[in-house]
């Protein structure tokens, strides 16, 4: 699985209008055990695999930041009309069976009531929290777009500035901290392949231990991967934090969130409390959820959230 790393995404954010749509147990009556649909469908898979919560992450990343939070990147490309799903960056997006299980036994419940926007926002958030993470409330009520154009998606990589994606979040309503929160919290479970931190082993500055067992791993064949937090790698916690104080942070990125004067001390006071970063994380994963929604008569509820109603 490729890294979690595009958290940088150009993306709008959410109208007031929209955000007055959203509210926490809107299914309560029309579909009151669609949460606890989702959770266990998560849970299942969670218990075979914890890796998912590093794939949900990242799939509501990408989705989010692309469009917004509307499930077009769950679309599956069609002879002649090509999709988000498969451009470069999400080639490797994984989880999408999840998503699938989620909604045909929602549909089986509550025929064409939860959205997949939906399901993608509260089956990141169960995974979050079977993975160690912080547990929050999500507000709901978002509805299915009508597009995925691959000629949306535009995922800067894993060596932009700090101060070029502190620049994307600010155009977008989310602010420095919540910045940092975002991609520590995500690269928290998330891998990388070797391809991706080349620029990172050729830095003197590197741990010299990690460097040293990062490139005795990347000299095997076929791009391998390695855990961007190589102390707690399956639990979102702010261990990253600790290793990118200590120039053990993997990616460019990670790293220089630690260097910056704009972030350095972001990163030392999540380093110094997990406490603090589980209230930050919880915070900005709704607010991330909340960018550009589709409310009320906007946009669809699929049937089949790989496909427009009208099949197109």
């Amino acid at each position: 699985m490729r890294a979690i790393t595009a958290l940088f995404f150009l993306f709008c954010f959410v109208a007031p209008s929209a955000l007055a749509q959203l509210r926490q147990g809107f299914y309560g009556r029309s579909c009151p055990r669609a949460e606890s649909i989702v959770a266990n469908v998560v849970a299942s898979r969670f218990r075979r695999d914890r890796t998912i919560t590093a794939a949900l992450l990242r799939m509501q990343f990408h989705d989010c930041f692309v469009r917004g939070c509307d499930a077009s990147l769950l679309i599956d490309p069609r002879p002649g009309r090509q999709s988000e799903k498969n451009t470069g960056p999400n080639a490797s997006v994984r989880g999408y069976e999840i998503i699938d299980e989620a909604k045909r036994q929602l549909e089986a419940a509550c025929p064409r009531t939860v959205s997949c926007a939906d399901i993608v926002t509260l089956a990141t958030r169960d995974s979050v929290a079977l993975a160690g993470g912080p547990r929050y409330s999500v507000p709901t009520g978002r509805r299915d777009g009508l597009r995925s154009n691959p000629g949306d998606v535009n995922l800067p990589g894993p060596t932009i500035p700090v101060s070029a994606s502190i620049q994307l979040f600010a155009a977008q309503g989310m602010n420095t901290n919540d910045m940092v929160t975002l991609i520590g919290g995500g690269h928290s479970v998330g891998v990388a392949h070797c391809s991706l931190f080349q620029d990172r082993l050729a830095d003197p500055a590197m741990d010299r231990s990690l460097n040293a067992r990062l490139r005795n791993t990347c000299r095997a064949p076929n791009d391998p991967s390695v855990f961007l937090d190589q102390r707690t790698p399956f639990t979102v916690d702010n261990a990253i934090y600790g290793e990118i104080r200590r120039q053990r942070g993997i990616l460019r990125i990670d790293q220089n969130l630690g260097l910056s004067g704009s972030t350095r001390g972001i990163v030392s006071s999540f380093a110094s409390s997990n406490t603090l970063f589980r209230q930050r994380f919880a915070q900005a994963m709704v607010k991330m959820g909340t960018i550009r929604v589709l409310t009320g008569r906007s946009g669809e509820i699929r049937r089949n959230c790989r496909v427009f109603n009208n099949g197109r």
